[in-house]
C-alpha cells in the first residue's frame, strides 16, 4: 500500500509540472468554462475561437505563437503520439487537466505549423433525463441484445448521449461492458457493472480487432465508437446476433441515410443478406440535432427515433427503406418520431424560436408555413 501511495504522489508531482507548462492553455480553458464554450480553436497568428451555442466567437486579444503550441504538444503527447503526428500530420487524442473537463483534441499541420481543435467534455455525465432523452430512448438501456445506433452530424451530442446510456446501464444492472473508442472521451464509472474502456492505437489495433476480441471476453454490452467500414459493421452485426447489446454511432443525418450507409458499404451481392440481418438485430436508430434555446443560453436537442417493430423489419428486409419515414409517422404513438416533428414540438413548447425551427428543419418550406400559423 505504501508503495502504491508513493507512486500516486510521484504521478501527482509529474502532473503538476506538466500543468505548469500548460498555463496559457489553462487560462483559455477557464475562459471557455465561464462562457460555456463547447469547442476551442487554436492556430498561430489567428485569434482564439470559441464555439458557443453553435456559433464561433473570436477572442480578438488572444493569440498563440507557433512555439507555444509546440510546447503544449511536447507536454501533452507521449513519444509514440508525437511520432504518429510527425508521420501522419494529424492526430486525435484526449487529455485531462485537473479542475477541468476532459478534452478531446485534434491536432494537425497547416502552413508548416500545428493547429488544434479542442472539444470540452463534461466532467460528470448527465442523467439521460437531464439531456432530454425521450423515454423510448432511455428504455433501450433495458435491452439485453441488439444493435442501437446514435447518429447525427459533428457536434450534435452523440458522444454525450451514448455515455449517458452506458452509465445508466452500468448503474442499473450488473454487466460486463467494453467500449472501443478513438480516443476515449468520457471516463465511465463502473456503477454495478465492470466498464472496460479500450483506445485505438493504445490498447488495441482497430475497431474490428477489438470487436472480435470482445466476443471472446464474456461481454454483455459493447460500445463501438464508430462503424467506419464494412468489416466493423459486419462484426457489430455478428456481435448483436450472438446475444450482445451493441451501441455505436454514425455521421448520418437521418434514419434513411443511416440505413443506406450500413447497407451500401457492402458489395451488391451481399446487400440483401445484410438487409435481412439488420432487420433482425437493429433495435433503434436515434438521430439528433442541437439547436439554440430561445431567450436563454445553451442548446436543446431534437430527436428522430426509429424503433424496431414487425412493419419496420419488413421494410428493411424488403428494401423499402424510402417508405420508413411514412411508417415512423404512422407509429408515432409507439414512440417513433421524425426530426421535423420533434423540431416543431420544441417550437410549440417555446423552447426554440421560429427562425431556429426553420433553419434546422429538413423541409424548410413546410416548417415555414407551420410556424406562421402560431
Amino acid at each position: 500500500m505504501a508503495d502504491f501511495e508513493e507512486r500516486e504522489e510521484i504521478n501527482e508531482e509529474v502532473r503538476a509540472k506538466q500543468e505548469a507548462k500548460l498555463e496559457g492553455l489553462i487560462e483559455i480553458l477557464r475562459e471557455a468554462k465561464i462562457r460555456n464554450a463547447s469547442d476551442i480553436h487554436l492556430a498561430p497568428a489567428s485569434p482564439v475561437l470559441f464555439r458557443i451555442d453553435g456559433e464561433l466567437v473570436p477572442l480578438p486579444d488572444r493569440y498563440f505563437k507557433p512555439y507555444e503550441i509546440d510546447s503544449m504538444l511536447d507536454t501533452m503527447l507521449s513519444s509514440n503520439q508525437m511520432k504518429e503526428l510527425k508521420e501522419r500530420g494529424e492526430l486525435d487524442f484526449a487529455y485531462s487537466i485537473t479542475g477541468f473537463s476532459r478534452i478531446r483534441i485534434n491536432v494537425f499541420r497547416q502552413r508548416n505549423t500545428y493547429a488544434m481543435s479542442l472539444r470540452l467534455l463534461l466532467v460528470d455525465i448527465p442523467d439521460p433525463t437531464e439531456l432530454g432523452l425521450p423515454k423510448p430512448v432511455v428504455d433501450l438501456t433495458n435491452l439485453s441484445k441488439g444493435l442501437v445506433l446514435v447518429t447525427g452530424s459533428v457536434s450534435t451530442g452523440k458522444s454525450t448521449t451514448i455515455a449517458a446510456l452506458i452509465e445508466q446501464i452500468a448503474n442499473t444492472y450488473t454487466k460486463s461492458i467494453i467500449t472501443v473508442e478513438d480516443p476515449i472521451e468520457y471516463l465511465l464509472k463502473h456503477g454495478r457493472s465492470m466498464v472496460l474502456q479500450r483506445e485505438i492505437g493504445t490498447d488495441t489495433k482497430s475497431y474490428h480487432a477489438a470487436l472480435e476480441a470482445a466476443l471472446r471476453q464474456d461481454s454483455d454490452v459493447i460500445f463501438v465508437g464508430e462503424l467506419q467500414d464494412m468489416e466493423t459493421i459486419q462484426m457489430a452485426i455478428l456481435a448483436a446476433e450472438t446475444g450482445h447489446l451493441v451501441i455505436s454511432s454514425l455521421h448520418t443525418n437521418n434514419t434513411v441515410d443511416s440505413l443506406y450507409r450500413l447497407i451500401e458499404v457492402f458489395p451488391p451481392h451481399q446487400q440483401q443478406q445484410i438487409r435481412v440481418q439488420l432487420s433482425m438485430v437493429l433495435e433503434c436508430i436515434i438521430t439528433q440535432q442541437l439547436m439554440p434555446r430561445m431567450n436563454s443560453e445553451g442548446r436543446v436537442a431534437a430527436f428522430e427515433i426509429m424503433l424496431k417493430n414487425p412493419t419496420i423489419q419488413e421494410a428493411i428486409k424488403g428494401n423499402k427503406i424510402q417508405q420508413i419515414p411514412q411508417l415512423m409517422e404512422r407509429f408515432q404513438g409507439a414512440g417513433m418520431s421524425l426530426m421535423d416533428d420533434a423540431i416543431y414540438e420544441l417550437y410549440m413548447r417555446s423552447r426554440i424560436s421560429a427562425e431556429t425551427a426553420v433553419k434546422y428543419a429538413y423541409d424548410r418550406s413546410l416548417m415555414e408555413q407551420k410556424v406562421k400559423l402560431f
